[in-house]
């Protein structure tokens, strides 16, 4: 392969990679899909050497571990500070459709009003639905910290494949 193709092949994995990490601070948004999808299509377009193969299978761990997490944090934070479970799904579909409609800010707007909202026409008391809505808040923050460490670990592994793996 051509020193300036390889270089091409790594430059624009790196940003697609960057893309995806930084797409993490945006809720709903699958940082950690892209840059699994950025990685496989390294992987397709250099081939899968022994050593790729192996950090590819940790990839794909990761990512599976980082949309398990991403799901679960919020959850729990609000069930946690009294939200229901009906409530925690309107959030997840409004925050789908919020970002759909209007992204990227539309998922963030929609999911906490979504739950604040229904948690207020389940108990008539604002106190009751702001501590959901807090609870939310910080399983959403929590979930940052641990998908964005997660992609970044999943970045150095990348760059352990390219060094080590071609």
């Amino acid at each position: 392969m051509h020193d300036w193709l390889q270089w091409s092949i790594l430059i624009v994995t790196q940003l697609i990679i960057l893309v995806g990490l930084f797409g993490l601070i945006v809720p709903i948004f699958p940082g950690t899909v892209v840059i699994w999808l950025a990685s496989l299509g390294y992987g397709v377009v250099t081939g899968f050497t022994p050593i790729g193969t192996g950090i590819f299978i940790g990839l794909t761990l990761l990512m599976l571990v980082s949309t398990v997490v991403d799901n679960l944090m919020m959850g729990l934070g609000a069930r946690q500070q009294g939200a229901s479970w009906l409530s925690i799904g309107v959030a997840l579909l409004a925050g789908i459709i919020g970002t759909l409609a209007l992204p990227p800010i539309g998922g963030i707007l929609a999911a906490p009003a979504g739950v604040l909202l229904l948690e207020y026409a389940r108990h008539k008391d604002w106190k009751k639905a702001w501590h959901a809505l807090r609870g939310l808040a910080t399983g959403w923050g929590l979930s940052f910290v641990m998908r964005f460490g997660i992609g970044v670990v999943m970045m150095v592994l990348w760059w352990l494949w390219v060094w080590k793996g071609s």
